[in-house]
């Protein structure tokens, strides 16, 4: 094989970018201190590079722990039933609490944690993000593992293959692409409530960090247009950057991961070209990534080889008990704490939570649905045409990106002056917050239709309603069961920033779960706050366990390829 010798720009690139990160974070580590830790942060367009710098740091770490938790989350309660009846309840209930119920128990933590320094502020904004972009992973790779072909699982066995190379072999390439799609969507939930976990409101104390974030929420909230729109315009250069270097070259990538032979339109990546003849990537790759695999390879095969069967049996059970039992720990603790705080929530104030859960609700139900409305037919055709994803793909990553709490104030006020108001506005927002979850799945399930299913679609004249129903649904059904249900959780989130606005010195707010959960948080009202997320959470659970659930396990026993 010929080697290339020549200088490939993405190794210049790369070298220019880590003096760039180097210089920006030296220079701006004078400018980080200017900024107080409770205060505000300053409207200027040249420290805009250096907030998009510390935003996109923030939002990358958060999504590096959300990936590797997702991966240790989903496999436990994919692989184990016992671990399964807690697991899976829980998550329903983690990722019903929205992002601003998360906030005071990690902020005063993170605070007293750390005497009150900015760099308890900083991992705090960091857990915010995390707990934005985590949960559809998990779902993801849930429902991954769950939808593994009998034929490859067999396969497996036969083979004997020990837990390393199963998880890197089969159970992670076969995740790949709904992997791939739903980081693109974690992402773009990161930089959504960039806002809200830059800049907190708290007994009636603000917190701010230097970011794009602050930048906007500070802009948003003074009225200032132009700066919004600097602020959104470098906010959308960073998406821009971070889809072609990144993003892109992972989409063409997964390819390979699909159940089929390539066929003659596939995605390609000019980027990816380039990181496969990148020098630095051949030497980490060759001389780190490849050698360690080999090495736990090698590490798993003598374990299983010297275990006995009933001692790793045994060591399966106490991981289940040991992990059970710290679950069942955790919610007696949480259970008693719980309700010492809810016996102080007078009975007007659960009359408003249940009536506030009715509206919300309502809004839930028509953002969504809307939402499938158009992202069903939208994302089959944008993943089964290449040329069509090439250009679409981008775009919606972008869309998807731009914290719409920057730009609704505006648009509130345009639909105040035009009738319906915050009523329609929220619903709105709600549908801009929710219909990525669902497009992006649609979008990695059709990108996944084996094409002989098409052909013979084609062969047999199977057209309209019947092809949909016979060939596009049932392929991408677990999909659509991912988006919903993360689209659903997220729609929950979302009424904290859609019922309660603040703009230009006025507040807009509606009646709602997520108005009462905003304004108890920015009262410092805990046992409020407290119980309005409780009903949140069991709603939305109530919600899975009666419709969702079952959706799962439609997908898991009827609707997956075989």
């Amino acid at each position: 094989m010929r080697r290339n010798t020549g200088v490939n720009p993405l190794d210049v690139l790369g070298f220019v970018i880590i003096f760039a990160i180097f210089y920006f974070l030296l220079k701006g580590g004078t400018i980080y201190g200017v900024v107080p830790a409770r205060g505000e942060t300053i409207l200027s367009l040249k420290l805009l590079p250096l907030y998009a710098l510390y935003s996109v740091v923030r939002v990358f770490i958060a999504f590096i722990l959300s990936f590797i938790f997702a991966l240790v989350y989903g496999y436990l309660a994919a692989k184990n039933r016992f671990l399964e009846v807690f697991l899976i309840p829980l998550l329903d209930i983690l990722q019903s609490i929205p992002v601003l119920s998360f906030l005071p128990p990690v902020l005063f933590f993170m605070v007293s944690l750390f005497h009150g320094s900015r760099i308890g502020l900083e991992l705090g904004s960091i857990l915010l993000i995390f707990t934005g972009q985590v949960w559809n992973l998990i779902f993801s790779f849930y429902n991954s593992l769950k939808t593994i072909p009998r034929e490859l699982d067999e396969a497996a066995k036969l083979s004997r293959l020990n837990f390393w190379q199963r998880f890197t072999r089969l159970e992670l390439p076969h995740a790949a692409i709904g992997l791939i799609w739903n980081s693109m969507l974690s992402m773009a939930g990161g930089w959504f409530f960039l806002m809200a976990c830059e800049t907190f409101t708290l007994l009636n104390k603000k917190f701010s960090l230097p970011g794009l974030g602050s930048f906007l929420a500070k802009s948003a909230e003074s009225g200032d247009i132009k700066m919004t729109i600097w602020g959104i315009a470098t906010l959308v250069l960073v998406i821009v950057l971070i889809d072609q270097l990144l993003w892109r070259p992972l989409i063409a990538w997964s390819t390979k991961f699909k159940m089929e032979e390539k066929g003659e339109e596939e995605i390609h990546s000019v980027i990816l070209n380039l990181y496969r003849k990148s020098k630095i990537l051949e030497f980490i790759s060759s001389k780190l990534l490849i050698p360690l695999n080999t090495r736990i390879e090698r590490l798993f095969d003598k374990i299983e080889r010297r275990k006995e069967s009933f001692t790793m049996d045994l060591i399966k059970k106490l991981i289940s008990y040991i992990f059970s039992g710290l679950i069942f720990l955790l919610i007696i603790v949480g259970a008693k704490g719980l309700f010492s705080i809810l016996v102080k929530v007078s009975i007007s104030d659960w009359i408003e939570i249940v009536k506030g859960g009715f509206f919300t609700l309502l809004r839930v139900v028509a953002a969504v649905s809307i939402g499938y409305l158009w992202t069903i037919p939208v994302g089959v055709k944008i993943g089964m045409n290449p040329k069509i994803s090439k250009v679409a793909q981008p775009i919606a990553q972008i869309i998807a990106s731009i914290p719409a709490t920057a730009i609704f104030p505006v648009l509130l006020l345009f639909l105040i002056k035009i009738g319906g108001g915050l009523s329609f506005a929220s619903i709105l927002l709600m549908l801009l917050a929710t219909q990525w979850y669902i497009l992006f799945n649609v979008m990695g399930g059709a990108s996944g239709i084996p094409k002989n299913f098409v052909e013979a679609g084609k062969i047999f004249r199977i057209k309209g309603i019947h092809w949909w129903r016979v060939i596009v649904i049932p392929s991408i059904f677990s999909f659509l069961v991912t988006g919903g249900i993360t689209a659903w959780g997220a729609a929950f989130n979302a009424s904290i920033v859609s019922e309660y606005v603040k703009f230009s010195g006025k507040t807009f707010i509606i009646p709602g779960l997520g108005a009462t959960i905003t304004s108890a948080t920015e009262r410092g009202d805990m046992p409020l706050l407290a119980a309005g997320t409780l009903f949140m959470a069991l709603i939305v659970v109530i919600f899975n366990r009666l419709f969702w659930r079952r959706m799962y396990k439609l997908s898991e026993e009827k609707y997956h390829v075989e």
